[in-house]
């Protein structure tokens, strides 16, 4: 009789449902494939106008997003009302004039040269180089009243929104320092500088330094391939340079960060919080195709993100984890990873209390049985996102194109540079093929050809992966010799 009962218990338990069966079931039970889509439907529908940051209808997108927080519980955070933290936002049209004479040689606007923002200025003024023009390289140069000629990037920023982040940064240097303009010259080869020009001589966006209704000094980048001009400039102590920029216009906005909460179960991990964020813009209206569609609806970048996005809002809130989830929602993306940048450098939860961030970009992708996380085998959660993605049928691999660099292309790199473990969660792609270059940045990329079966499954291991994540014993962390992990030791005040 006690050996029966003892076989009908341990039937009984081999019966019994795992906890990854059990999460995926509360999972099923709150992510329903109407309500989804109809979230996904919206965010890419034609009326939104393909959600440009720098066009009104992106603020359409942010306040529908802040209303799915409110209906599905997720709480504000301190500081940003009604969901929104603002960001100060300057749009800068290249001048009707600009160019640099030094000696014998001329670079004109459009050509050997590029006004990405600031003020009009006239004049011949001195120069100081140095170097790439950050904070080291000025010690002890006196740079009041100059022309600022430094380097693009950095040592080790070479990728095109590294450029920009560190322009960011020397900008906000020179204008400190009380330079009169900042001329940063171009020898990169990753990147022809007939590119440059075509896209960037056009209305720039960045975050506004100071009152973003004040236009600060000029920030140009200037055509210097095999580093002649810059070294002639410096080996000429005192030289002189006649800047002319005339007919700058500047336009100040304010963008949205959309951000909430949901506070986890657990006192003593509660105060932890695991980030999951998305960008939920995309690049709006622009040439028109073959068809004559002139709208980029941007369904897989990344509308399809934002979804899951508004989806963990719903599923934290009825079924909370032991560590606090915080849900971000960035602008301006497309723009230079502009939102998240500001965030990482204003966060509304302080970033030592963030233990990982699981962000989602795309451009697409070409295999509807495999999930591709960008930072996969860089930190020690890649078991639990490896169990989450079985879960589902599909399979994790990892970036099959670094390349690209991908990584350092989207908004979790903002906040692996400050040490927070952050992979991004993207959809299965094994390279950067036709499939993929026929809807990335395309009018086609809508949710008519998106196969919807495959986003249910995405959008559930991604929230499957950061429950896993959020009730784990222990916080993820960089893996031996990753780049990014003495910042994280530095961040959360680790010693190994």
């Amino acid at each position: 009789m006690k050996k029966n009962l003892l076989y009908s218990f341990l039937a009984g338990l081999a019966f019994m449902p795992t906890y990854t069966d059990a999460r995926q079931n509360k999972i099923d039970q709150s992510i329903r494939e109407k309500e989804a889509i109809s979230h996904f439907r919206y965010l890419a529908s034609d009326e939104l106008k393909g959600r440009d940051a720098a066009r009104s209808e992106i603020d359409i997108a942010a306040r529908y997003i802040a209303e799915q927080f409110w209906k599905y519980d997720a709480q504000p955070i301190d500081g940003a009302e009604n969901y929104f933290q603002e960001v100060p936002f300057r749009i800068s049209s290249p001048p009707n004039e600009g160019s640099i004479i030094y000696r014998d040689e001329t670079l004109t606007q459009g050509q050997e040269l590029l006004v990405l923002d600031g003020k009009a200025i006239e004049g011949k003024y001195e120069t100081v180089v140095a170097g790439y023009g950050l904070e080291g390289d000025l010690e002890g140069k006196d740079i009041e009243g100059k022309i600022l000629v430094v380097r693009v990037g950095g040592p080790e920023q070479m990728g095109p929104s590294q450029l920009f982040a560190a322009g960011r940064k020397k900008l906000a240097l020179a204008e400190e320092k009380g330079a009169l303009a900042l001329i940063e010259m171009y020898n990169l080869p990753t990147t022809p500088w007939s590119l440059l020009t075509n896209y960037l001589n056009k209305p720039q966006m960045t975050i506004a330094q100071g009152d973003p209704k004040e236009a600060g000094i000029p920030y140009i980048w200037a055509k210097d391939l095999n580093g002649s001009l810059i070294k002639s400039i410096d080996q000429s102590s005192g030289s002189e340079i006649d800047l002319n920029i005339k007919g700058k216009k500047n336009l100040s906005i304010t963008g949205k960060n959309v951000i909430a909460k949901i506070e986890g179960t657990d006192p003593n991990l509660k105060d932890e919080y695991v980030m999951l964020s998305a960008h939920y813009d995309h690049i709006g209206v622009g040439k028109p195709d073959a068809e004559g569609d002139s709208i980029y609806n941007g369904a897989r970048d990344n509308a399809v993100g934002t979804v899951a996005i508004i989806n963990a809002a719903k599923y934290f809130a009825e079924n909370p984890p032991k560590r606090s989830i915080l849900l971000c929602a960035w602008t301006a993306e497309e723009k230079g990873l502009l939102g998240s940048a500001y965030y990482s450098e204003n966060p509304m939860v302080p970033l030592d209390k963030v233990i990982y961030n699981l962000n989602i970009d795309n451009g697409g992708y070409n295999d509807t049985e495999i999930i591709t996380v960008i930072g996969f085998g860089r930190t020690s959660a890649d078991h639990l996102i490896k169990e989450a993605v079985d879960a589902y049928g599909l399979r994790v691999t990892a970036d099959p194109s670094p390349e690209q660099g991908l990584y350092d292309r989207s908004d979790n790199v903002n906040f692996a540079k400050k040490g927070i473990p952050a992979p991004t969660f993207s959809l299965g792609f094994t390279a950067f093929d036709a499939e993929i270059m026929k809807y990335y940045h395309q009018a086609a990329d809508e949710v008519d050809n998106f196969d919807l079966d495959y986003a249910m499954k995405y959008w559930k291991s991604y929230l499957l992966t950061a429950e896993k994540i959020a009730n784990a014993p222990e916080q993820p962390k960089w893996m031996e010799g990753d780049k990014y992990e003495e910042a994280g030791k530095a961040l959360y005040a680790t010693e190994e």
